[in-house]
């Protein structure tokens, strides 16, 4: 059984979490999420602590066993969401290149002959610090790193010059270019 699933989770004073017979929700000072439940798990709501447990019937079940530590994870991270959020900063690198946001779409000039222009989803906002620092919060984890990666995507960095979108603490490992040797004989 998951050890994760074991902990309990202490929801801040600002959080409200509802719980239903098939789902749960989520709303605090930075927004409102809900997820459906498994069918083998329970839910405990007490004293601003929750507390996750299998149902009897469902003890030896091996997919209950497995999604029970992913519910408990997913809850929490709903509840962090809601109570401080979350944030993925990404860096533009290269001559030329940078980054702006024009209402509710991302501009990107990445070296292409066009501009990029990606359009921020609902829930997210983004912040630009001088055209080559991005600051992506949100309040759903998954959707602040899937928006963080589809910026990435556009252009990834290269390993010789460092060129492209990278994370704000990623390290790029840099290779050495070709060498201009003379020919002997």
């Amino acid at each position: 059984m998951s050890r994760i699933g074991k902990n309990p989770i202490n929801v801040p004073g600002t959080v409200k979490v509802q719980i239903l017979p098939d789902s749960i929700s989520v709303e605090g000072p930075n927004g409102k999420l809900n997820t459906l439940l498994n069918p083998f798990i329970d839910v405990e709501y007490k004293d601003n602590v929750l507390k996750f447990s299998l149902k009897e019937n469902s003890k030896n079940d091996l997919r209950a066993k497995s999604a029970y530590g992913l519910y408990r994870s997913l809850v929490s991270n709903m509840v962090q969401g809601c109570a401080q959020g979350f944030k993925k900063e990404l860096d533009v690198m290269g001559v030329g290149y940078k980054a702006a946001v024009k209402g509710n779409v991302l501009e990107l000039s990445l070296g292409f002959s066009h501009i990029i222009n990606y359009p921020i989803p609902e829930g997210i906002k983004i912040n630009v610090e001088k055209q080559t620092h991005l600051i992506i919060e949100g309040a759903d984890r998954r959707q602040v790193g899937q928006v963080a990666a589809e910026i990435r995507s556009y252009r990834k960095p290269e390993p010789y010059k460092g060129k492209g979108v990278k994370y704000a603490d990623e390290t790029i490992i840099r290779k050495a270019g070709k060498s201009a040797t003379g020919s002997s004989g």
